[in-house]
């Protein structure tokens, strides 16, 4: 093979590390801010802040006498407090406990109160929690909310003529009056019941008056985004691209294009495609997904992985600053509900185990989607941080979650755990994780590549 023929192959692999280093990264520099942060203000010393594992590359020691760190196996972190034997916490250092004041004693976990050690190992999930929302927030202040009435902004491009314009208010299409956009019901009726033509008469309103031009029918078969890992993403179609045919048949609605990736089976579909004024054929095979029901559970849909929209980007305005939070709140808490369903399901063999990635899925999801721009690279940290937290509550040992298991049981019986039984449980609660990192990882590279 001509050498010239894997350096694309090898540079995609390098962006694909980079993105999921440097998602990773912020991810875990949150997680263990949080510990450390929370820890100090209870009184706890931090010997140790350290992003990443192995030998360190960079480090210094702030004024706390805390050491910070950046390793070379940039694939996790962790925050050593005083008296830790370990980076995990696993365990105190008995013999440095046993030459140590009781003040000094005071600075390190074991030696801290239950209020603040709870507090010190819950704020990593939390911190988790809170970077999601804030970068929900973010996304959703600088995206902007659909302007009502329906106002064309950027166009599209497509292969049909049209005759709209930016900045169009659109008022009719085909003769039906276009419903608010934040209706979606509505403007879903409004949609279906059109004539699937991509020769549709547009009653617009511009520089203030009142015209009548022609345009294409409002979602056409065009690719805005792909999903990541996805069957259309594997063979190479790209956001822009318009589908013009299904298996020789003619189309003019992404509903079209549903209807065919449906009712396939997996077949494989030909398509030509519109791209930059040329028209290529791709051979599409649809793919089982399992996808959340409208009344709760999953779903099992063939799907492509195409995202659709309008043929242009709405004209948007400004959303109130409460809208953003709230909205960043509920985008959220969805992904804790969403994450919490789907192992369930996962576990009770209602969905596939497929549905667990593991690191290699998650790379190549975090290249895929910061090559699809900086917004969607944010929107899935803020994704992957908010189960990152929720993974961490779960109750088992070695994870944040057993931990404040093992204290809710000091709160209640009045003393820890033994030490050896804590040891075992320990082991075990390592045993899980790795069994399930290996599970995953196996489902990336061997059942579900």
């Amino acid at each position: 093979m001509d050498i010239s023929q894997l350096i694309p192959q090898f540079g995609g692999t390098l962006f694909t590390l980079a993105a999921f280093v440097v998602a990773l990264s912020i991810i875990v520099a949150i997680h263990e801010y949080g510990h450390y942060i929370v820890g100090r203000w209870s009184g706890i010393k931090a010997d140790v802040f350290s992003l990443g594992f192995g030998p360190v590359l960079f480090k210094r020691t702030d004024k706390h006498g805390t050491v910070w760190q950046v390793a070379a196996l940039p694939l996790g972190g962790y925050v050593k407090f005083r008296g830790d034997a370990d980076a995990a916490s696993a365990g105190k250092d008995d013999a440095a406990l046993a030459e140590m004041s009781e003040a000094d004693r005071r600075t390190t976990m074991a030696g801290a109160p239950l209020w603040a050690r709870t507090a010190t190992v819950a704020a990593g999930p939390i911190f988790n929690f809170v970077l999601a929302f804030v970068l929900f927030s973010a996304l959703f202040l600088t995206r902007g909310v659909i302007s009502e009435p329906l106002t064309v902004g950027e166009l599209r491009p497509m292969p049909t003529t049209q005759e709209l314009q930016e900045g169009d208010v659109l008022l009719s299409v085909a003769g039906q009056d276009v419903p608010d956009f934040s209706d979606s019901q509505g403007f879903a009726n409004f949609v279906a019941a059109l004539p699937p033509s991509n020769d549709l008469d547009y009653r617009i309103l511009r520089d203030g008056d009142e015209i009548t031009v022609t345009g294409p029918y409002p979602y056409p078969p065009n690719v805005t985004r792909l999903v990541p890992r996805s069957a259309a993403y594997d063979v190479g179609l790209e956001p822009g691209d318009v589908i013009l045919s299904v298996d020789g048949e003619e189309i003019a609605t992404f509903d079209q294009i549903k209807e065919k990736v449906e009712t396939s089976e997996g077949r494989a579909l030909l398509l030509d495609v519109w791209r930059d004024g040329e028209v290529l054929e791709f051979a599409l095979a649809p793919r089982r997904v399992d996808e959340p029901g409208a009344e709760g559970g999953f779903v099992t849909h063939w799907r492509v992985g195409v995202v659709g929209g309008l043929f242009f980007e709405p004209a948007t305005s400004a959303p109130g600053v409460g809208d953003a939070l709230k909205g960043g709140v509920l985008q959220t808490w969805a992904i804790m509900k969403g994450s919490v369903s789907g192992l369930w399901h996962i576990i009770t063999g209602q969905i596939s185990s497929c549905n667990l990635s593991g690191p290699v899925g998650i790379a190549e999801t975090s290249g895929q989607m910061a090559a699809q721009g900086t917004s969607n690279f944010l929107w899935f940290v803020a994704v992957l941080s908010a189960a990152v937290g929720l993974l961490n509550l779960f109750p088992i040992p070695v994870l944040d979650g057993g931990h404040l298991v093992f204290y809710a049981y000091e709160a209640v019986v009045g003393r820890p755990p033994h030490d050896k039984v804590l040891g075992v449980l320990m082991t075990i609660g390592l045993g899980i994780v790795l069994s399930v990192m290996v599970f995953s990882l196996s489902n990336d590279l061997i059942l579900c590549p």
